[in-house]
């Protein structure tokens, strides 16, 4: 099954300038706005995504504390 035979269409409403100038733009990148839509959607996606995991390893290391602040030579020793 190919990426995009599970796709749905949805409803978006915008201002008619704005789509247009979108339009163009996305003309000038040599691609529709229905990918650059999908395009961008992926990436908002995998934002969500990423902060559900900062989230969840935050938590995770909740239990540890640290004993700072440190002074720069104390940062820097090895």
């Amino acid at each position: 099954m190919s990426r995009y035979e599970r796709m749905k269409n949805i409803t978006l409403s915008a201002d008619e300038s704005l789509i247009e100038r979108a339009r163009l733009v996305a003309r000038v990148r040599g691609t529709t706005l229905n990918a650059a839509f999908r395009d961008w959607l992926e990436k908002y996606a995998a934002q969500a995504a990423g902060a559900k995991a900062v989230d969840a390893l935050m938590h995770r290391l909740q239990h540890i504390r640290s004993s700072g602040p440190y002074s720069r030579d104390e940062m820097n020793r090895q």
